[in-house]
C-alpha cells in the first residue's frame, strides 16, 4: 500500500470516525440527552462491533433502527448507572460536608464506586457483543472487567488521555471523543473476550 492509499485510508476512517460522533451527540440530544445517551451509546458501540466484523453497513440506518430498537431496555440501563452515579454523588458529597461523623462509609462508598466504574468500562461491549439476561449484562461486565485488568487498565488509560485532549484542544469534542473511546474500548474489549475464551478452550481440553 503506498503513501497516497495509507492516507485515504485513514482520512477515510477519520470521517466516518467524525460522522459517528456527530449521529452520537445528534442523538443524545434527541433523547433530551437523559433519555438519549445510553440508547445512542449502545447505537455507536453496534456501529463500531460491526466495523470490527468487516461488514459494510449503512451507517445512519443502522444507528437509527438500533437507537429505537434500544430506546426502552437502554434507559432501563441508563436509570440503573445515572442512578447510582447520582447516589455515589451526593453520598461523597455528604461525607465531605460531616467530617469524622460518617468516615467509617467511606470505604463502602469506595468500593461501590469501584464496582460502579468496572462495571461501567465493559457494559456497552457486553451489551452488542452478548445475547444475556438484563442482570448478567452488568453482571459479565463487572466479572470480564475484573479478569482483564490489563484490558481494564488501557481502557482507563484511554479515558483519561482523551479527557487531557478535550481539556487543550475542546474542539474536538464533536468530532471525536464518543467514536474514537468507542473504537478503542471495543478493539481492547474483544481482546479480553478472546483471552477469556481461550482459556475456557484450554480448561475444556484437559
Amino acid at each position: 500500500m503506498g503513501g497516497w492509499e495509507k492516507f485515504n485510508k485513514v482520512a477515510y476512517w477519520m470521517l466516518k470516525a467524525a460522522y459517528i460522533n456527530l449521529l452520537w451527540i445528534l442523538f443524545t440530544c434527541l433523547g433530551l440527552v437523559v433519555f438519549g445517551l445510553f440508547p445512542s451509546t449502545i447505537a455507536m458501540f453496534t456501529v463500531v462491533q460491526k466495523w470490527f466484523k468487516k461488514k459494510d453497513i449503512r451507517i445512519f440506518q443502522t444507528y437509527w433502527r438500533m437507537f429505537r430498537k434500544e430506546f426502552i431496555k437502554g434507559n432501563g440501563f441508563g436509570l440503573i448507572f445515572l442512578s447510582l452515579g447520582y447516589f455515589l454523588y451526593y453520598d461523597f458529597l455528604l461525607l465531605q460536608a460531616n467530617h469524622g461523623s460518617l468516615q467509617y462509609l467511606y470505604p463502602i462508598l469506595v468500593f461501590i464506586l469501584f464496582v460502579y466504574i468496572l462495571t461501567l468500562l465493559f457494559f456497552f461491549t457486553v451489551y452488542v457483543h452478548f445475547q444475556l439476561s438484563f442482570f448478567q449484562y452488568l453482571k459479565q461486565a463487572f466479572l470480564i472487567a475484573v479478569v482483564s485488568p490489563l484490558e481494564t487498565l488501557l481502557i482507563l488509560a484511554a479515558i483519561i488521555l482523551m479527557y487531557i485532549m478535550i481539556t487543550i484542544l475542546p474542539g474536538i469534542i464533536p468530532l471525536f471523543p464518543g467514536s474514537i473511546l468507542a473504537f478503542v474500548t471495543t478493539w481492547l474489549s474483544r481482546r479480553a473476550f478472546q483471552k477469556i475464551k481461550n482459556k475456557q478452550v484450554k480448561q475444556s481440553t484437559k
